[in-house]
């Protein structure tokens, strides 16, 4: 679950309501991750009373501020359980420094596998793909020089994901960043908004905004010769934007369209 940012906590809690389901509803153990957090614990008890709120009784949160702390076996005992993990927002810079490599990735990734819904918001939706954003300017207009890539934990591979996607004007910032690495697939996800990324590869959009997707492969471009801070050249690349109901399909980068496909989709997701 790849969650935009500023998600709903007050009213229908679309966002989390689904994570707690998918969770295990009232059997769910989730455990917290708030290393990217400035507002430390504060961070982990908002989510602890969320979730207790949604039924949940048994959220365990972690905090790692350094690389020793993230190597602690009693990270991978406590993630051990977990039937579902939360990434909260912050810095994915920090969370990434920090945990990515460490027994608690580890653990990140091995919940992941086992079946465990693994969900993060802001940074740590950005956190999730193998090529994380880790800072960037704003504007419609790709130029070069616009953002920083850095590794992420891996988790959705060959994508890049920006969050907070409408609301901060991050529309240049992305298309630049495709056009420098055409292979990967870029994804915008807006506030209050959730791409649900389901075993078979395809992509639910649920909440209030809209799911961007850039699809590079048969774009062109100059980006390979750009200068300073430059606007780049960028033609062909193929957008999408879903709102909430619509549907893709990650391996033919194509939407999935037609009643009967939503019909098995939708249920599938219940």
């Amino acid at each position: 679950m790849i969650i935009g940012g500023a998600e709903d906590k007050l009213r229908d809690k679309v966002i989390l309501s689904r994570f707690a389901k998918f969770a295990g509803g009232k059997d769910a153990q989730v455990v917290v991750i708030s290393t990217a957090s400035s507002l430390g614990d504060e961070a982990t008890e908002a989510y602890r009373a969320l979730f207790d709120g949604l039924g949940i009784a048994d959220v365990v949160g972690l905090r790692p501020e350094t690389r020793e702390e993230a190597d602690a076996s009693s990270m991978t005992q406590v993630m051990s359980e977990a039937t579902g993990v939360f990434l909260t927002g912050g810095n994915q810079s920090r969370l990434t420094q920090v945990v990515a490599g460490t027994k608690l990735g580890d653990a990140i990734a091995n919940a992941h596998d086992r079946g465990a819904v693994l969900a993060g918001t802001s940074a740590g939706a950005s956190a999730l793909a193998s090529h994380m954003v880790a800072y960037g300017a704003t504007g419609a207009t790709p130029k070069n020089r616009m953002a920083q890539l850095a590794a992420g934990f891996g988790v959705m591979p060959n994508m890049i994901i920006d969050q907070h996607f409408e609301q901060r004007g991050r529309t240049g910032r992305l298309l630049a960043l495709v056009a420098q690495s055409p292979a990967l697939l870029g994804i915008g996800i807006d506030e209050d908004t959730c791409a649900v990324i389901h075993a078979d590869q395809t992509l639910q959009v649920i909440g209030r905004g809209a799911v961007t997707i850039v699809d590079g492969r048969h774009l062109k471009t100059d980006a390979y010769r750009g200068k300073g801070h430059k606007p780049l050249m960028v033609s062909g690349a193929v957008l999408h934007s879903l709102p909430s109901g619509y549907w893709f399909d990650l391996r033919t980068r194509e939407l999935l369209a037609g009643e009967p496909a939503s019909e098995r989709r939708r249920e599938a997701s219940e």
